[in-house]
């Protein structure tokens, strides 16, 4: 196989927008940091973390004709990072993100492209067929078939689900391995995650609950398993990237057949690491740092037992 990953779909430009809390002020202006854009959205921080781990990595996606496509083409040029695309009828997609003091932030999504639109598949296939794994996004969908039948892991993503929109579970159930966020749905997360797991072929749900850790279900024991956060190295200053950053990690670890539990700590290491940064994934870990902040969190108190059963 000359490809570890292949990334199907997930890229735009963020415009990120500091501001002191994340609700409307008195009046009809407010004075904010500069406002920047930023190549974001999630396949392009799960294509770019693989890479920066030294994972050899492909993304495909589509791109629009305009400047913020041409400013992802001159960032993946910039890092060496291999992308092919296909015209993108509406554009490139973007999103307004509004970043706290602390760090949070809050997305607004243009979804520009339109309903139905599928990435081909003669744009993906020849590439798949070179894949040890596939992280597949919405645009994608019906490369699980060819995934499945190629013999080729899969993985995705459907963020903060809240157990409604029927997109996810068309992704969730053909997934070898499922991320998402407990952020639309705290109260309900244990549910979700075992819905996933009935509904469909996941061996691992993986769920992010942001400071306070994630929660892993194996199906081979179809418990819930808490692990802890891990102490950001560095101040907090943007959570733009976390979640993908946190999701190549793990899944760096679990293609080399590791523990849970070391998965679930190179996740979390990977993911503080990510909220030092300002924007959305422009600093990525290096295979050598993640290596080094494992170590290091190995020591303190929340990783020393690393797991609480749910």
């Amino acid at each position: 196989m000359s490809l570890d990953v292949l990334v199907l779909c997930g890229v735009g430009i963020d415009t990120i927008v500091r501001v002191p809390d994340l609700k409307i002020p008195p009046g009809d202006l407010l004075h904010v940091e500069p406002v920047r854009d930023y190549v974001a959205h999630s396949g392009n921080g799960v294509a770019l973390g693989f890479h920066a781990l030294g994972l050899r990595t492909k993304f495909i996606d589509f791109l629009g004709d305009d400047a913020q496509g041409a400013q992802v083409l001159a960032r993946y040029a910039a890092v060496g990072l291999d992308f092919e695309h296909v015209p993108a009828p509406n554009g490139t997609p973007r999103s307004v993100n509004l970043v706290d003091a602390a760090g949070r932030r809050f997305s607004f999504y243009d979804g520009r492209h339109p309903a139905g639109l599928r990435l081909p598949r003669d744009a993906y296939l020849p590439a798949l067929e070179q894949a040890r794994h596939v992280h597949v996004a919405g645009r994608a969908v019906e490369a699980f078939a060819d995934a499945q039948r190629l013999g080729i892991t899969t993985s995705t993503d459907i963020h903060s689900w809240d157990g409604e929109a029927p997109w996810a579970m068309e992704l969730a159930r053909e997934a070898d391995l499922v991320f998402l966020s407990a952020e639309a749905a705290p109260h309900k997360i244990d549910d979700l995650m075992h819905t996933i797991l009935d509904a469909g072929r996941a061996s691992v749900v993986v769920a992010t609950e942001g400071a306070a850790g994630c929660r892993v279900l194996d199906r081979a024991d179809r418990r819930i398993v808490r692990f802890p956060v891990a102490t950001p190295e560095r101040p907090v200053v943007d959570s733009n990237g976390a979640g993908d950053a946190f999701s190549t990690a793990f899944m760096s670890r679990w293609f080399a057949g590791r523990p849970l539990q070391e998965c679930a700590l190179a996740g979390a290491v990977s993911g503080a690491f990510a909220c030092g940064a300002p924007g959305t994934h422009e600093e990525q870990i290096t295979a050598a740092q993640l290596d080094a902040a494992i170590a290091r969190a190995r020591g303190t108190d929340q990783w020393r037992n690393g797991r609480v059963e749910a």
